[in-house]
Parts: structure tokens; sequence; C-alpha cells
């Protein structure tokens, strides 16, 4: 019979294998339709899809804690760092989105978190998306992580739509024979202090990972390998900047440059200096995007 500290070691153990089956070279389909809107007036946008190959590699992988950075493989010779997700275990610290880019720090009691995990996902540029927490579940066949968290407009339209400012998100991370499925039921809202919210539209999402042999991912593999180190740096600036508030609100963009563009600037000037020396001037660009 298991006592209850084997229990949570086997339940451990079998989260680590759902967090690594996260990781890889995978075929990614990615689909989108708005499903319902209560006003009869509403026009539904047009279903997106669209696919690429994509590169997920644990930059960090231990028993409380794994990075994973996403590389988007783009044609023949193109890598574009995309979005990076941190798992973080009974974590009860988290960064709430409100609206209209900005994060607000919430302490969760320790009751709430016992057992759970927080993925924590960043933009590009590192700066955050959302965070939520939840247990994974091992069950009958079974592995999935489900939470439901709000953030911001997703990149396939925040620089197309300004008639809502938050996407409720509700994420199944789904683990599976051929790889994993992020499959989303999303609310678009408008919120406006001190009213209540308003949903203008739901949306059904599949991110569906195929898993393929590693040798399709290399030239993102060597492209990570030269680059980490920067945006690791960046990273940390990111985490430092955390501890010192509470609440933060990112400006899109400073004297017409936006922050992503701004640290692809640096990196691509920087080549072939320390990442030590650099930390200052990233420290520096980061507080310029912060109210």
């Amino acid at each position: 019979m298991l006592t209850a500290a084997g229990t949570a070691k086997a339940q451990n153990k079998q989260d680590q294998q759902s967090l690594q089956a996260l990781c890889g070279c995978f075929e990614i389909e990615f689909k989108y339709a708005e499903t319902f809107s209560k006003d009869t007036a509403y026009k539904a946008a047009k279903p997106y899809y669209a696919e690429g190959l994509e590169w997920v590699v644990a930059e960090e992988s231990t028993t409380n804690k794994w990075v994973m950075q996403h590389l988007l493989v783009a044609g023949d010779s193109f890598i574009v760092k995309h979005w990076r997700e941190d798992w973080t275990y009974e974590n009860p610290v988290l960064w709430k989105f409100n609206h209209d880019a900005q994060w607000k720090k919430t302490t969760l009691p320790v009751s709430n978190v016992k057992g759970r995990w927080t993925q924590t996902v960043w933009e590009v540029n590192d700066a955050p998306r959302y965070q939520g927490s939840a247990t994974w579940v091992h069950l009958d066949g079974k592995n999935y992580w489900a939470n439901t968290t709000d953030a911001p407009l997703p990149r396939r339209e925040y620089t197309k739509r300004k008639d809502y400012n938050v996407l409720e998100r509700t994420n199944r991370l789904i683990i599976t024979d051929s790889g994993w499925t992020h499959e989303q039921d999303n609310q678009k809202i408008v919120r406006v202090e001190g009213t209540p919210d308003k949903v203008i539209a739901q949306e059904k999402g599949y991110n569906i990972y195929h898993k393929t042999d590693d040798s399709k991912c290399k030239m993102a593999k060597t492209w990570w390998d030269k680059n980490k180190a920067y945006w690791n740096t960046v990273r940390a600036s990111w985490e430092e900047l955390f501890k010192t508030q509470n609440e933060i609100t990112i400006k899109p963009a400073v004297n017409g440059v936006w922050l992503g563009k701004k640290l692809d600037d640096l990196q691509e000037s920087s080549a072939g200096k320390s990442t030590a020396s650099l930390a200052p001037t990233i420290q520096s660009i980061l507080k310029e995007y912060i109210n």
C-alpha cells in the first residue's frame, strides 16, 4: 500500500513524463474558429489556420521546474524565436492578467497549490502573457492538464482587433500517442473597470503537435545553441524586474519601436560580446517599456 509520500512521488514521476512529452520536434497545426455570440449583430471572424515546424527544447528540467523554449522553423533557412513556457511545481505566486497589458501579483494559499503545476506562457520577447495553475491528471490511460485563466489578445489578433481586450482561455494540454494537443475553449471579453465583463464571442481552438524526427529541427537546435546565452540573459533580466514589482503595465512601443524589435536589434548588434556585459543594457531597455 502506497503512503502519501509514495503516492506524491509516483504522481510527480508521471508529471515529469508528461512534461518531457511536450519537448522535441513537431509538425504543428493551429486551428481556431469562433462558435457563438449572444449579439445577433456580431459578425464572426474568419476561421484561422496555420501550420509549420517547431522545436521545443527543455532549457531547464528539474523535479520542480521546467523551462521550455519554442523555436519556429520558417522555410529552409529562417528561425523565429517563438513563445516560451515555464512549469513550476507548487508555485504560490501568480501574475494575473487584468486587461490592456496590465498584470497584478497575487499570492495563493499553500493549500491551493499543493500538487499543482503552474504553466507560465511568455511572449517571443519574454514578456508575460498568462499563468495558470492545475494538477496533471493521469487516469484511465489519459494524461492532461487543464486550467482557465485570463490573457491578452492572441498574436493572431492583437494587431488586427480593438473590439475586445481580454481572452479568457480554458486550456487543456493533452498528451497523445502522436505528440500532444493544446485544446482551447476561449471567451473574448470587453473589460472596463467598475462594470461587468461583456463576452462578445466564444471560440474553439486546437493546436496540434505531431511528433516528428528531431533531425527535421536541426537548424533550430543550432540557432538556439548559438543564441540561447543572450536570451537566457533577457529571461534573467525579466525575473529580476518582477522581484521588485507588484503590478506592471507594458507599453506596446516606445518612440514607435516595439520591445521585441529592440531586443532583436541588440542581439544582432552584440554578436560575439559577453552576454553578462549586456545585462545592464537589457535591464535598461525593459525599464523603458514598463509603467
